[in-house]
Protein backbone atom coordinates (compact mmCIF):
# COMPACT_ATOMS: atom_id res chain seq x y z
CA UNK A 1 0.00 0.00 0.00
CA UNK A 2 1.09 3.75 -0.61
CA UNK A 3 3.90 2.16 -2.84
CA UNK A 4 3.24 4.63 -5.72
CA UNK A 5 3.23 7.52 -3.61
CA UNK A 6 6.42 6.63 -1.31
CA UNK A 7 8.16 6.62 -4.55
CA UNK A 8 7.13 10.04 -5.57
CA UNK A 9 6.97 12.06 -2.12
CA UNK A 10 10.64 10.20 -1.65
CA UNK A 11 11.88 11.88 -4.34
CA UNK A 12 10.35 15.33 -4.29
CA UNK A 13 11.21 16.03 -0.64
CA UNK A 14 14.88 15.40 -1.34
CA UNK A 15 14.92 18.66 -3.41
CA UNK A 16 14.40 20.47 -0.54
CA UNK A 17 16.65 18.72 2.54
CA UNK A 18 19.91 20.63 1.37
CA UNK A 19 18.11 24.45 1.44
CA UNK A 20 19.38 26.72 4.32
CA UNK A 21 16.06 28.25 4.60
CA UNK A 22 12.83 27.56 3.36
CA UNK A 23 10.80 30.50 1.66
CA UNK A 24 8.04 30.35 -0.41
CA UNK A 25 10.25 30.28 -3.75
CA UNK A 26 12.02 27.07 -2.82
CA UNK A 27 9.35 25.28 -1.69
CA UNK A 28 6.70 26.22 -4.34
CA UNK A 29 8.03 23.06 -7.06
CA UNK A 30 8.39 20.67 -4.22
CA UNK A 31 4.69 21.70 -2.82
CA UNK A 32 3.54 21.26 -6.75
CA UNK A 33 5.19 17.79 -6.91
CA UNK A 34 3.23 16.74 -3.29
CA UNK A 35 -0.06 17.78 -4.99
CA UNK A 36 0.35 15.38 -8.24
CA UNK A 37 1.68 13.21 -5.82
CA UNK A 38 -1.64 12.94 -3.95
CA UNK A 39 -3.43 13.52 -6.96
CA UNK A 40 -2.17 10.34 -8.95
CA UNK A 41 -2.48 8.38 -5.48
CA UNK A 42 -6.55 9.43 -5.96
CA UNK A 43 -6.51 11.22 -3.01
CA UNK A 44 -9.75 13.72 -3.09
CA UNK A 45 -9.61 17.11 -4.54
CA UNK A 46 -10.72 19.48 -1.92
CA UNK A 47 -8.58 17.14 0.33
CA UNK A 48 -5.46 17.81 -1.20
CA UNK A 49 -6.11 21.54 -1.48
CA UNK A 50 -6.56 21.62 2.26
CA UNK A 51 -3.49 19.56 3.18
CA UNK A 52 -1.24 21.50 0.81
CA UNK A 53 -2.50 25.15 2.31
CA UNK A 54 -1.49 23.42 5.62
CA UNK A 55 1.77 22.81 4.83
CA UNK A 56 2.94 26.25 2.86
CA UNK A 57 1.05 27.71 6.05
CA UNK A 58 3.49 26.40 8.12
CA UNK A 59 6.18 25.62 6.14
CA UNK A 60 6.68 29.47 5.58
CA UNK A 61 6.03 30.65 9.43
CA UNK A 62 8.51 31.18 11.80
CA UNK A 63 8.93 27.60 13.11
CA UNK A 64 10.86 26.99 9.87
CA UNK A 65 12.62 30.24 9.96
CA UNK A 66 13.99 29.85 13.30
CA UNK A 67 15.27 25.83 12.63
CA UNK A 68 19.10 24.62 11.67
CA UNK A 69 17.90 22.30 9.26
CA UNK A 70 14.49 23.37 7.38
CA UNK A 71 14.70 20.58 5.12
CA UNK A 72 14.14 18.03 8.04
CA UNK A 73 11.64 20.46 9.77
CA UNK A 74 9.32 20.76 6.20
CA UNK A 75 9.40 16.50 5.83
CA UNK A 76 8.67 16.80 9.83
CA UNK A 77 5.82 19.16 8.69
CA UNK A 78 4.53 16.86 6.14
CA UNK A 79 4.32 13.93 8.52
CA UNK A 80 2.67 16.16 11.13
CA UNK A 81 -0.18 17.29 7.80
CA UNK A 82 -0.42 13.80 6.78
CA UNK A 83 -1.03 12.11 10.26
CA UNK A 84 -3.57 14.59 11.14
CA UNK A 85 -5.46 14.01 7.65
CA UNK A 86 -5.49 10.49 8.66
CA UNK A 87 -7.15 11.37 12.04
CA UNK A 88 -4.45 12.11 14.64
CA UNK A 89 -4.35 8.99 16.33
CA UNK A 90 -5.51 5.61 16.43
CA UNK A 91 -9.40 5.61 17.45
CA UNK A 92 -10.71 2.45 19.88
CA UNK A 93 -13.56 0.92 19.77
CA UNK A 94 -15.76 2.42 22.77
CA UNK A 95 -17.07 -1.40 23.94
CA UNK A 96 -16.97 0.19 27.79
CA UNK A 97 -20.70 -0.44 28.03
CA UNK A 98 -23.07 -3.32 29.88
CA UNK A 99 -22.59 -6.35 27.86
CA UNK A 100 -23.02 -7.19 25.34
CA UNK A 101 -21.43 -4.10 23.45
CA UNK A 102 -23.26 -4.36 19.94
CA UNK A 103 -21.52 -3.39 16.48
CA UNK A 104 -23.27 -3.14 13.42
CA UNK A 105 -21.64 -3.41 10.45
CA UNK A 106 -22.46 -1.60 7.00
CA UNK A 107 -21.26 -1.44 3.46
CA UNK A 108 -21.62 -2.04 -0.21
CA UNK A 109 -21.58 -5.28 -1.34
CA UNK A 110 -18.37 -6.82 -2.37
CA UNK A 111 -16.61 -4.67 -0.14
CA UNK A 112 -15.40 -7.72 2.43
CA UNK A 113 -18.15 -6.97 5.16
CA UNK A 114 -18.57 -10.62 5.86
CA UNK A 115 -15.20 -11.57 6.54
CA UNK A 116 -14.63 -8.43 8.32
CA UNK A 117 -16.60 -9.53 10.94
CA UNK A 118 -15.05 -12.96 11.06
CA UNK A 119 -11.45 -11.22 11.22
CA UNK A 120 -13.14 -8.31 13.90
CA UNK A 121 -14.30 -11.16 15.77
CA UNK A 122 -10.90 -13.30 16.06
CA UNK A 123 -9.51 -9.86 16.48
CA UNK A 124 -11.55 -9.22 19.61
CA UNK A 125 -11.06 -12.23 20.82
CA UNK A 126 -7.43 -12.86 20.79
CA UNK A 127 -6.07 -9.09 21.31
CA UNK A 128 -8.82 -7.68 23.75
CA UNK A 129 -10.00 -11.18 25.11
CA UNK A 130 -13.36 -10.58 24.89
CA UNK A 131 -16.31 -13.48 24.09
CA UNK A 132 -17.70 -12.46 20.88
CA UNK A 133 -21.07 -13.66 19.27
CA UNK A 134 -21.83 -12.97 15.50
CA UNK A 135 -24.65 -13.03 13.78
CA UNK A 136 -25.66 -12.11 9.67
CA UNK A 137 -29.15 -10.09 8.89
CA UNK A 138 -28.22 -10.28 5.38
CA UNK A 139 -31.79 -11.98 4.61
CA UNK A 140 -30.73 -11.84 0.76
CA UNK A 141 -28.14 -13.89 0.35
CA UNK A 142 -28.14 -17.08 2.27
CA UNK A 143 -24.32 -18.03 1.10
CA UNK A 144 -23.42 -15.14 3.18
CA UNK A 145 -25.10 -16.63 6.40
CA UNK A 146 -23.07 -19.88 5.80
CA UNK A 147 -20.20 -18.04 4.88
CA UNK A 148 -20.41 -16.38 8.29
CA UNK A 149 -21.23 -19.49 10.44
CA UNK A 150 -18.00 -20.67 8.61
CA UNK A 151 -15.48 -17.85 9.92
CA UNK A 152 -16.98 -18.23 13.38
CA UNK A 153 -15.85 -21.93 13.34
CA UNK A 154 -12.77 -20.89 12.20
CA UNK A 155 -12.03 -18.24 14.46
CA UNK A 156 -13.39 -19.42 17.86
CA UNK A 157 -16.49 -17.10 17.72
CA UNK A 158 -20.31 -18.12 18.83
CA UNK A 159 -22.52 -17.71 15.72
CA UNK A 160 -26.32 -17.49 15.84
CA UNK A 161 -28.10 -18.86 13.06
CA UNK A 162 -30.45 -16.88 11.19
CA UNK A 163 -32.29 -17.39 7.82
CA UNK A 164 -33.96 -15.53 4.37
CA UNK A 165 -37.48 -15.41 6.44
CA UNK A 166 -36.91 -13.76 9.14
CA UNK A 167 -36.81 -9.85 9.28
CA UNK A 168 -33.54 -8.38 10.44
CA UNK A 169 -34.67 -6.42 13.47
CA UNK A 170 -35.60 -9.86 14.67
CA UNK A 171 -32.47 -11.72 14.27
CA UNK A 172 -30.58 -8.65 15.88
CA UNK A 173 -32.99 -9.09 18.96
CA UNK A 174 -32.52 -12.87 19.33
CA UNK A 175 -29.07 -12.69 18.68
CA UNK A 176 -28.48 -9.95 21.50
CA UNK A 177 -30.44 -11.92 24.26
CA UNK A 178 -28.57 -15.22 23.13
CA UNK A 179 -25.68 -12.73 24.09
CA UNK A 180 -26.91 -12.33 27.33
CA UNK A 181 -27.85 -15.43 28.27
CA UNK A 182 -24.48 -16.89 26.94
CA UNK A 183 -22.44 -13.71 28.87
CA UNK A 184 -20.82 -12.82 25.91
CA UNK A 185 -19.00 -9.31 25.62
CA UNK A 186 -19.39 -8.21 22.08
CA UNK A 187 -22.04 -9.12 19.48
CA UNK A 188 -21.33 -8.29 16.21
CA UNK A 189 -24.21 -7.91 13.47
CA UNK A 190 -23.23 -8.43 9.59
CA UNK A 191 -26.34 -6.56 7.29
CA UNK A 192 -27.29 -6.81 3.54
CA UNK A 193 -24.67 -4.75 1.03
CA UNK A 194 -26.21 -3.75 -2.57
CA UNK A 195 -24.33 -3.20 -5.44
CA UNK A 196 -24.96 0.37 -4.67
CA UNK A 197 -26.49 2.97 -2.67
CA UNK A 198 -30.72 2.80 -2.48
CA UNK A 199 -32.97 3.98 -0.64
CA UNK A 200 -34.68 0.36 0.33
CA UNK A 201 -31.69 -0.28 1.65
CA UNK A 202 -30.86 2.53 3.25
CA UNK A 203 -34.37 2.21 5.03
CA UNK A 204 -33.83 -0.90 6.19
CA UNK A 205 -30.23 -0.59 8.27
CA UNK A 206 -31.80 2.80 9.73
CA UNK A 207 -34.80 0.90 10.77
CA UNK A 208 -32.09 -1.84 11.97
CA UNK A 209 -29.83 0.77 13.55
CA UNK A 210 -32.69 2.50 15.33
CA UNK A 211 -33.65 -0.86 16.84
CA UNK A 212 -30.40 -2.27 18.29
CA UNK A 213 -28.70 0.89 19.26
CA UNK A 214 -25.28 -0.15 18.66
CA UNK A 215 -22.33 1.19 20.43
CA UNK A 216 -20.09 1.15 17.26
CA UNK A 217 -21.34 1.30 13.57
CA UNK A 218 -18.89 0.67 11.35
CA UNK A 219 -18.57 1.24 7.71
CA UNK A 220 -16.42 -1.39 5.59
CA UNK A 221 -15.38 -0.18 2.87
CA UNK A 222 -12.97 -1.48 -0.39
CA UNK A 223 -9.57 0.63 0.05
CA UNK A 224 -9.24 0.09 -4.32
CA UNK A 225 -11.95 2.36 -4.83
CA UNK A 226 -9.93 4.96 -3.94
CA UNK A 227 -11.90 8.37 -3.26
CA UNK A 228 -14.71 6.57 -4.14
CA UNK A 229 -14.50 4.87 -0.95
CA UNK A 230 -14.71 8.35 0.78
CA UNK A 231 -17.54 9.66 -1.44
CA UNK A 232 -19.53 6.35 -0.44
CA UNK A 233 -19.17 6.42 3.28
CA UNK A 234 -20.06 9.98 3.34
CA UNK A 235 -23.14 9.29 1.86
CA UNK A 236 -23.73 6.26 4.56
CA UNK A 237 -22.80 8.56 6.98
CA UNK A 238 -25.65 11.14 6.08
CA UNK A 239 -28.05 8.27 6.60
CA UNK A 240 -26.32 6.42 8.73
CA UNK A 241 -24.65 7.94 12.73
CA UNK A 242 -21.34 6.09 11.31
CA UNK A 243 -18.87 6.00 14.26
CA UNK A 244 -15.82 4.67 11.64
CA UNK A 245 -14.46 3.42 9.67
CA UNK A 246 -12.73 -0.03 8.49
CA UNK A 247 -10.78 -0.40 5.24
CA UNK A 248 -10.26 -3.25 4.11
CA UNK A 249 -8.24 -4.82 0.77
CA UNK A 250 -5.53 -2.26 1.32
CA UNK A 251 -2.71 -4.53 0.23
CA UNK A 252 -3.76 -4.75 -3.15
CA UNK A 253 -3.98 -0.60 -3.40
CA UNK A 254 -0.85 0.58 -4.30
CA UNK A 255 -1.95 4.34 -4.07
CA UNK A 256 -3.52 4.84 -1.06
CA UNK A 257 -5.92 7.57 -1.87
CA UNK A 258 -9.08 6.28 0.59
CA UNK A 259 -6.75 5.82 3.66
CA UNK A 260 -6.02 9.55 2.92
CA UNK A 261 -9.47 10.91 2.22
CA UNK A 262 -12.11 8.87 4.24
CA UNK A 263 -11.31 11.18 7.44
CA UNK A 264 -11.50 14.59 5.87
CA UNK A 265 -14.27 13.99 3.50
CA UNK A 266 -16.71 12.13 6.44
CA UNK A 267 -15.14 13.31 9.89
CA UNK A 268 -15.51 9.52 10.82
CA UNK A 269 -11.71 7.80 12.11
CA UNK A 270 -10.89 4.95 10.46
CA UNK A 271 -10.73 2.15 13.22
CA UNK A 272 -8.99 -0.57 10.98
CA UNK A 273 -6.87 -2.06 7.85
CA UNK A 274 -7.64 -4.63 6.48
CA UNK A 275 -3.95 -6.34 4.70
CA UNK A 276 -4.99 -9.52 3.35
CA UNK A 277 -7.53 -12.16 3.08
CA UNK A 278 -6.53 -14.39 6.06
CA UNK A 279 -8.50 -14.01 9.33
CA UNK A 280 -5.93 -12.48 11.12
CA UNK A 281 -5.21 -9.73 8.18
CA UNK A 282 -7.07 -6.75 10.15
CA UNK A 283 -4.87 -4.50 12.09
CA UNK A 284 -6.03 -1.31 14.24
CA UNK A 285 -5.27 2.06 12.05
CA UNK A 286 -2.66 4.36 13.73
CA UNK A 287 -2.11 7.80 11.71
CA UNK A 288 1.50 8.03 12.95
CA UNK A 289 2.55 4.79 11.54
CA UNK A 290 0.87 5.26 8.27
CA UNK A 291 2.49 8.38 7.69
CA UNK A 292 5.71 7.21 8.74
CA UNK A 293 5.68 4.47 5.79
CA UNK A 294 3.89 7.01 3.47
CA UNK A 295 7.18 9.04 3.98
CA UNK A 296 9.74 5.95 3.54
CA UNK A 297 10.30 6.02 7.28
CA UNK A 298 9.15 2.76 8.25
CA UNK A 299 6.77 1.18 10.84
CA UNK A 300 9.17 -0.53 13.21
CA UNK A 301 6.75 -0.37 16.07
CA UNK A 302 4.07 -2.34 13.80
CA UNK A 303 7.10 -5.01 12.89
CA UNK A 304 7.78 -5.17 16.98
CA UNK A 305 4.31 -5.95 17.75
CA UNK A 306 3.71 -7.77 15.00
CA UNK A 307 6.94 -10.34 15.67
CA UNK A 308 5.46 -10.27 19.36
CA UNK A 309 2.44 -12.19 18.31
CA UNK A 310 3.75 -14.10 15.51
CA UNK A 311 6.94 -15.78 16.50
CA UNK A 312 7.86 -18.22 18.65
CA UNK A 313 9.52 -17.37 21.92
CA UNK A 314 9.93 -20.49 22.89
CA UNK A 315 11.91 -21.66 19.66
CA UNK A 316 13.76 -18.44 19.59
CA UNK A 317 15.26 -19.40 23.48
CA UNK A 318 15.91 -22.91 22.38
CA UNK A 319 18.43 -21.80 19.98
CA UNK A 320 19.77 -18.62 22.22
CA UNK A 321 20.68 -21.50 24.65
CA UNK A 322 22.34 -23.72 22.24
CA UNK A 323 24.32 -20.97 20.76
CA UNK A 324 25.41 -20.25 24.56
CA UNK A 325 26.04 -23.94 25.22
CA UNK A 326 28.82 -23.37 21.83
CA UNK A 327 26.48 -25.87 19.49
CA UNK A 328 26.53 -24.99 16.47
CA UNK A 329 23.86 -23.39 14.18
CA UNK A 330 23.03 -25.68 11.77
CA UNK A 331 20.77 -25.99 8.73
CA UNK A 332 17.90 -27.11 10.92
CA UNK A 333 18.09 -23.79 12.59
CA UNK A 334 18.46 -22.01 9.51
CA UNK A 335 15.13 -23.57 8.00
CA UNK A 336 13.15 -21.93 11.49
CA UNK A 337 14.08 -18.77 10.47
CA UNK A 338 13.19 -18.67 6.88
CA UNK A 339 9.70 -19.82 8.32
CA UNK A 340 9.82 -17.26 11.04
CA UNK A 341 10.13 -14.81 8.26
CA UNK A 342 7.50 -16.04 6.22
CA UNK A 343 4.94 -15.33 9.79
CA UNK A 344 6.13 -12.06 9.42
CA UNK A 345 4.79 -11.60 5.77
CA UNK A 346 8.04 -12.74 3.91
CA UNK A 347 10.68 -10.36 2.92
CA UNK A 348 8.97 -7.66 1.78
CA UNK A 349 6.57 -7.42 4.26
CA UNK A 350 8.89 -7.12 6.78
CA UNK A 351 11.15 -4.61 4.79
CA UNK A 352 8.14 -2.79 4.17
CA UNK A 353 7.99 -1.68 7.94
CA UNK A 354 12.42 -1.24 8.22
CA UNK A 355 13.22 2.53 8.06
CA UNK A 356 14.75 3.40 4.82
CA UNK A 357 14.00 0.05 2.91
CA UNK A 358 10.39 0.56 1.48
CA UNK A 359 12.35 0.62 -2.08
CA UNK A 360 13.61 -2.79 -1.69
CA UNK A 361 10.27 -3.77 -0.06
CA UNK A 362 8.89 -3.49 -3.86
CA UNK A 363 11.32 -4.47 -5.53
CA UNK A 364 10.53 -7.82 -3.22
CA UNK A 365 7.68 -7.78 -4.25
CA UNK A 366 7.18 -7.46 -7.76
CA UNK A 367 9.28 -9.87 -8.55
CA UNK A 368 8.61 -11.67 -5.57
CA UNK A 369 12.21 -12.32 -6.19
CA UNK A 370 12.95 -12.91 -2.17
CA UNK A 371 10.09 -14.85 -1.26
CA UNK A 372 10.60 -17.11 -4.00
CA UNK A 373 13.88 -17.94 -2.92
CA UNK A 374 13.23 -18.48 0.39
CA UNK A 375 10.61 -21.24 -0.92
CA UNK A 376 13.25 -22.60 -2.68
CA UNK A 377 16.02 -22.61 -0.03
CA UNK A 378 13.34 -24.46 2.27
CA UNK A 379 12.89 -27.43 -0.39
CA UNK A 380 16.34 -27.86 -0.52
CA UNK A 381 16.96 -28.29 3.50
CA UNK A 382 13.61 -30.52 3.40
CA UNK A 383 15.48 -32.61 0.75
CA UNK A 384 18.12 -33.33 3.11
CA UNK A 385 18.67 -35.88 5.33
CA UNK A 386 18.61 -35.04 9.43
CA UNK A 387 22.52 -35.79 9.50
CA UNK A 388 23.06 -33.40 6.56
CA UNK A 389 20.94 -30.54 8.34
CA UNK A 390 22.61 -31.06 11.53
CA UNK A 391 26.35 -31.36 9.71
CA UNK A 392 26.30 -29.67 6.34
CA UNK A 393 30.19 -30.13 6.48
CA UNK A 394 29.35 -34.20 4.84
CA UNK A 395 27.73 -32.37 1.94
CA UNK A 396 29.76 -33.61 -0.97
CA UNK A 397 29.19 -32.99 -5.18
CA UNK A 398 27.12 -37.05 -4.91
CA UNK A 399 24.87 -35.51 -1.77
CA UNK A 400 24.75 -31.92 -3.51
CA UNK A 401 23.19 -33.91 -6.64
CA UNK A 402 20.76 -36.03 -4.93
CA UNK A 403 19.73 -33.25 -3.02
CA UNK A 404 18.91 -30.89 -6.43
CA UNK A 405 16.98 -34.08 -7.60
CA UNK A 406 15.13 -34.21 -4.47
CA UNK A 407 14.33 -29.99 -4.40
CA UNK A 408 14.32 -29.40 -8.18
CA UNK A 409 16.96 -27.03 -8.45
CA UNK A 410 20.02 -27.42 -9.68
CA UNK A 411 23.78 -27.34 -7.41
CA UNK A 412 24.71 -23.37 -7.98
CA UNK A 413 21.01 -23.15 -5.83
CA UNK A 414 22.61 -25.65 -3.09
CA UNK A 415 25.49 -23.83 -2.77
CA UNK A 416 24.27 -20.61 -2.28
CA UNK A 417 22.30 -22.18 1.12
CA UNK A 418 25.12 -23.57 2.30
CA UNK A 419 27.18 -20.29 1.85
CA UNK A 420 24.08 -18.59 3.31
CA UNK A 421 24.21 -21.01 6.38
CA UNK A 422 27.82 -20.22 6.28
CA UNK A 423 27.59 -16.70 6.49
CA UNK A 424 24.32 -16.93 9.30
CA UNK A 425 26.33 -19.31 11.54
CA UNK A 426 29.37 -16.53 11.48
CA UNK A 427 26.69 -14.00 12.49
CA UNK A 428 25.02 -16.21 15.42
CA UNK A 429 28.79 -16.76 16.20
CA UNK A 430 29.29 -13.06 17.38
CA UNK A 431 25.73 -12.28 18.70
CA UNK A 432 26.48 -15.35 21.58
CA UNK A 433 29.90 -13.70 21.71
CA UNK A 434 30.95 -10.85 23.65
CA UNK A 435 29.75 -7.55 22.25
CA UNK A 436 27.35 -9.72 20.75
CA UNK A 437 24.13 -6.98 19.30
CA UNK A 438 27.57 -4.79 17.77
CA UNK A 439 28.78 -7.81 16.21
CA UNK A 440 25.70 -8.96 14.84
CA UNK A 441 24.71 -5.53 13.40
CA UNK A 442 28.72 -5.33 11.56
CA UNK A 443 27.86 -9.10 10.26
CA UNK A 444 24.63 -7.79 8.64
CA UNK A 445 26.24 -5.07 7.05
CA UNK A 446 28.70 -7.49 5.60
CA UNK A 447 26.05 -9.47 4.34
CA UNK A 448 24.35 -6.85 3.07
CA UNK A 449 26.85 -5.53 0.12
CA UNK A 450 28.43 -9.49 -0.29
CA UNK A 451 25.16 -10.73 -1.71
CA UNK A 452 24.31 -12.91 1.12
CA UNK A 453 20.36 -12.77 1.20
CA UNK A 454 18.09 -13.65 -1.86
CA UNK A 455 17.49 -10.52 -4.30
CA UNK A 456 20.87 -8.61 -1.62
CA UNK A 457 18.55 -7.90 0.90
CA UNK A 458 18.53 -8.52 4.51
CA UNK A 459 19.18 -11.79 6.26
CA UNK A 460 16.77 -13.52 8.24
CA UNK A 461 17.17 -12.59 11.80
CA UNK A 462 15.77 -13.57 15.24
CA UNK A 463 13.48 -11.20 17.52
Amino acid sequence: MFDNLTERLSTSLRNVTGKARLTEDNIKETLREVRMALLEADVALPVVKDFIDKVKERAVGQEVMKSLSPGQVFIKIVNQELVHMMGDANDALKLNVQPPAVVLMAGLQGAGKTTTVGKLAKYLKEREKKKVLVTSADIYRPAAIKQLETLAGDVGALFVSSSTEENPVDIANRAIAEARKLHADVVIIDTAGRLAIDEEMMNEIKALHAAIKPVETLFVVDAMTGQDAANTAKAFNDALPLTGVVLTKADGDARGGAALSVRHITGKPIKFIGMGEKTDALEPFYPDRIASRILGMGDVLSLVEEAERKLDKDKADKLAKKLKKGKGFDLEDLLEQFQQMKKLGGMAGMLDKLPGMGGMAQMAQQGGVADKELTKMEAIIYSMTAHERRFPDVINGSRKKRIAAGSGTQIPDINRVLKQHKQMQKMMKKLSGKGGMKNMMRGMKGMMGGGGFPGGGMPPFKM
